[in-house]
């Protein structure tokens, strides 16, 4: 009994990690296994068939198929609250350990093994300014507005989500409902371009999309959690966040992964190297300031036994061959010789 109260008061109390579109060959299994924040960027990579440093001991995720790896996952990342009201069929698991994590590492991988593809890799925080785009992304959402000034200004046009949705409580003239609004304006001008690039899913490289959404905890900040902004916000954000799940999938013909991680804090300040908008370029390299040599490759221990190891065999392959044939003798050992002293004899 106290092992079930406890997994319910995770249900409801913890923050969560939602999975509202995979594929029929990516398995979650139903249940309340907590996994660790910093364990979720491992969980996308096995979830795009990649290969992880350390094993990911979590039981929510079964084995895949070896011949099958999705096209896409997208995840996002909601500050200010620890659930959503999403259906009651999608799976969802309760998320301890809440520390900021990136995707940098998924990233890296998909630039490593799909070099020679055009992958599609946008990792973007509206409320922060902070972009990261790879390979097509950079053409699909070149139009895509980035900076807070953008988004105002995309707001200010016809189409966008204060002339298509229902505000109620939210207000356009407050600094808040507009910071909360921008970032329910990008997850629907994604949606849009990826509409118009349905191409993107017949490329060979999978592509990752990671948003992170703090709108929401602005809202929670001025008006706080029973107040009438925060209900109609938790609103339109659930129905974006399904909308963008369904366009996602659409795109990908259901061959997508989509994932929301709802945090209502974090338990520690981000640290990464990241490159803003608005950042100029830097001419000094201040991340490398003592000219330091670049990180092994995870697998140079492999690569090295098995060059070392070929040159030994080798090596030695080529002096017990020397060996015998420089103690060998050609009227005995050699059969050319023994022919030819044989005929010699017979003549």
């Amino acid at each position: 009994i106290d092992v079930i109260l406890y997994l319910l008061d995770l249900r409801v109390l913890g923050d969560s990690l939602t999975v509202l579109r995979s594929p029929q060959y990516v398995t979650f299994r139903d249940g309340q296994w907590p996994i660790s924040g910093e364990k979720i960027p491992d969980l996308v990579a096995l979830t795009m068939g990649f290969s992880i440093h350390e094993d990911l001991d979590w039981p929510g995720l079964a084995a895949g198929s070896l011949f099958q790896r999705p096209r896409a996952n997208a995840l996002i990342v909601v500050r200010g609250l620890d659930s959503l009201d999403f259906p009651k069929n999608i799976s969802s698991y309760p998320l301890e350990n809440p520390v900021p994590f990136t995707l940098d590492s998924v990233a890296n991988t998909v630039h490593t093994l799909f070099a020679d593809s055009t992958p599609v890799v946008l990792q973007l925080a509206p409320s922060e300014e902070r972009l990261y785009m790879m390979g097509m992304a950079n053409t699909v959402f070149e139009d895509l507005p980035v900076t807070l000034q953008q988004i105002r200004g995309r707001l200010s046009q016809d189409g966008s989500v204060l002339t298509s949705l229902p505000l109620v409580s939210l207000s356009r003239n407050n600094e808040a409902d507009l910071l909360f609004l921008s970032e329910v304006q990008v997850l629907y001008d994604i949606s849009a371009l990826l509409q118009k690039h349905k191409h993107l899913a017949k490329d060979p490289a999978p592509d990752l999309y990671s948003l992170e959404l703090a709108g929401l905890e602005e809202i929670v900040r001025r008006y706080g959690t029973d107040s009438p902004q925060f209900t109609d916000a938790t609103r339109i954000l659930t129905s974006a966040l399904q909308k963008f799940a369904d366009d996602v999938a659409n795109v990908y013909s259901n061959n997508a992964v989509v994932e929301v991680v709802t945090v209502k804090t974090f338990e520690a300040p981000l640290t990464r190297k990241s490159r803003s908008i608005l950042e100029s370029k830097q001419i000094s390299n201040t991340g490398n300031p003592y000219n330091l040599a670049y990180k092994y490759d995870y697998d140079y221990a492999v690569v090295f036994n098995i060059v070392l190891w070929l040159m030994i065999v080798l090596a030695l392959s080529v002096i017990v061959v020397s060996y015998n044939l420089w103690n060998m003798d050609p009227g005995y050992d050699s059969i050319i010789y023994r022919m030819t002293n044989q005929k010699i004899r017979m003549d």
